[in-house]
């Protein structure tokens, strides 16, 4: 299921190219440079995300991006909804999330989009973003290896969306959680090869 088209096109179109730039919005760089941790991209697996800048040694700046890459997802939904409405919201959830994988300021080349996939669901069905976020978080403490937990909980969004009665955004949770498994692809071979660091190791 989709939700009803009911806004006017050119607002829609105006969520999307704003929401787009939201979430192009690359912190862990931003951060890591003030923080004087050098270019994040040449760091670990070279990722702009939270997980690598976790590798600097730095929690709170880890942690800093972690909100933050979820924040730009979630206040591009709320925004939207509050000013055009609920179609406006699904659109801002998938443009601020492609933002973050295909920034323009980074020669459309930025990271996973884990973080920010979980601020959007969280922004569009709290109820639905708590319970992927425990499975993560679920995940993480019995396998201890971030990619892994990542590829579970964005799989199982769409699940909860339908279980928890929200089922207009499944479609949507299915597109973005495909993008993520495609992000995660090197990872994923890695874990089937066993040789995928774990939560705190300093290697890609």
């Amino acid at each position: 299921m989709v939700p009803d088209i009911t806004s006017a096109p050119v607002l829609l179109l105006a969520v999307a190219a704003l929401s787009y730039l939201l979430g192009s919005i690359p912190f862990g760089i931003v951060i890591t440079r003030a923080l004087g941790l050098g270019d994040l991209r040449q760091i670990g697996s070279g990722n702009i995300g939270a997980t690598n800048v976790l590798r600097t040694g730095n929690k709170p700046a880890a942690l800093a991006t972690l909100l933050l890459d979820a924040g730009k997802g979630g206040i591009a939904v709320l925004l939207a909804r509050w000013l055009v409405g609920e179609d406006a919201a699904q659109i801002a959830a998938a443009a601020s999330f492609l933002g973050h994988l295909f920034p323009v300021w980074l020669g459309f080349k930025g990271g996973k989009g884990v973080a920010t996939f979980l601020g959007t669901l969280l922004a569009l069905a709290w109820p639905v973003g708590i319970a992927t976020c425990l499975t993560w978080a679920a995940t993480a403490a019995v396998s201890r290896i971030s990619s892994l937990s990542a590829l579970v909980a964005t799989a199982s969004a769409p699940v909860w969306l339908v279980v928890l009665g929200q089922p207009q955004m499944a479609a949507l949770a299915v597109g973005l959680a495909a993008l993520v498994w495609v992000r995660h692809s090197a990872n994923i071979a890695r874990l089937r090869a066993g040789t995928e660091p774990k939560i705190g190791k300093k290697n890609a």
